[in-house]
């Protein structure tokens, strides 16, 4: 089977992308061609694959990265059993005669999450709601679809495989969680609680424990983190695989999911939470409910309140102060990862569906 994987918006190393979806393709014998932002991200392919180099669409930046992508889209995709889609800008770039060969992966509630852009203009959110929900229902029916949520089902009429974003958790749980430093594995942004990051980085200074965030930065918060990072408040190493990034984050006191309130995150499940399990680290989240679901039912971490830096810095002292009971959080949510989130799991159903879809045009 060929596939031509395609994104202008993910980095290219992508965690959902490249080192669960792309790797499971390759692992099972299949040839990709993959077109994403190489040069824009300095990124070198890997080798087993094809790249196909295009712009980056960042913020109101967008329509130059789509006018590449449509003919990389018609003449290296019209060569491929499959093509699969990870950006909804994308639906408006794959030509009429691709789109039954074409396969949208669902990420996120594209719709819910326009109210976090800081760069779209408030006017412009719902009438662009509204062009986005009817551009799903058409794409669902024009095109095959996947999910990365249960909690997506609602948005669509048919029923669609949901491959839910897990992660590869080791068979033996790394280094015990250690009482030195605190970790954040992810986007930064506002939503994603940067600013709060930043308070509990100031707030847990005079206790000796250090902040580390390592993940790319949307560009409203980086003179932020630039600036907290110059003053010696925290550490933020940027963008990081995610395979070095979890192995960075081992043996911290706790891994730190402080998502706001946000429509798009209320059905969503954080991936950091289980990627932090699987590290056997104990978690720290806000209440979004698969979070504070997981973390409770699990007894792997704690849950505080929304944007509150001073319950977060309590929960990290506690943990800091209780050698015992950081590391049965960190086993027990080990244990529940390798139960329920390991990823070869999901692989098998996500390379068999797209074989399927390869057969059946065939």
């Amino acid at each position: 089977m060929r596939v031509f994987v395609s994104t202008v918006v993910h980095h290219p190393e992508d965690a959902r992308i490249l080192h669960r979806q792309i790797r499971a393709l390759l692992d099972a014998g299949h040839e990709i061609t993959y077109m994403a932002p190489f040069r824009a991200c300095n990124v070198t392919p890997w080798p087993e694959i094809i790249p196909v180099d295009v712009p980056r669409a960042t913020g109101r930046r967008r329509l130059h990265a789509l006018r590449m992508a449509r003919p990389a889209l018609r003449e290296r995709g019209a060569a491929r059993d499959l093509v699969l889609l990870h950006d909804p800008e994308l639906l408006l770039a794959v030509p009429r005669r691709l789109r039954s060969r074409t396969v949208w992966d669902v990420h996120e509630d594209t719709a819910a999450a326009l109210g976090a852009k800081g760069w779209l203009p408030a006017p412009m959110r719902i009438p662009l709601r509204f062009a986005i929900r009817r551009l799903e229902r058409r794409a669902e029916r024009r095109m095959k679809l996947l999910l990365a949520e249960e909690g997506y089902r609602t948005r669509f009429r048919e029923t669609h495989l949901v491959v839910p974003n897990t992660t590869n958790v080791p068979d033996i749980p790394p280094a015990p969680p250690g009482d030195e430093r605190v970790v954040y594995v992810g986007q930064l942004s506002m939503a994603r609680g940067a600013a709060d990051l930043i308070e509990l980085a100031r707030t847990l200074q005079a206790d000796g424990i250090t902040l580390e965030l390592i993940g790319a930065a949307d560009a409203g918060v980086r003179p932020l983190l630039r600036e907290a990072q110059r003053t010696g408040l925290l550490r933020w190493y940027g963008f990081v695989p995610n395979d070095r990034a979890l192995r960075m984050a081992e043996g911290a006191i706790a891994g730190l999911a402080l998502l706001h309130d946000s429509p798009n995150y209320r059905h969503s499940m954080p991936t950091k939470v289980v990627e932090y399990m699987a590290r056997g680290l104990p978690v720290i989240t806000t209440p979004n409910p698969i979070a504070a679901e997981i973390v409770t039912e699990n007894a792997c971490g704690l849950v505080v309140p929304f944007e509150d830096p001073a319950a977060t810095a309590a929960a990290v002292r506690r943990l800091r102060d209780d050698a015992a009971l950081r590391l049965d959080m960190g086993k027990r949510g080990h244990e529940a990862a390798r139960a329920r989130y390991h990823w070869p799991e999901q692989a098998r159903l996500f390379v068999a569906q797209l074989e399927d879809w390869a057969s059946a045009r065939a």
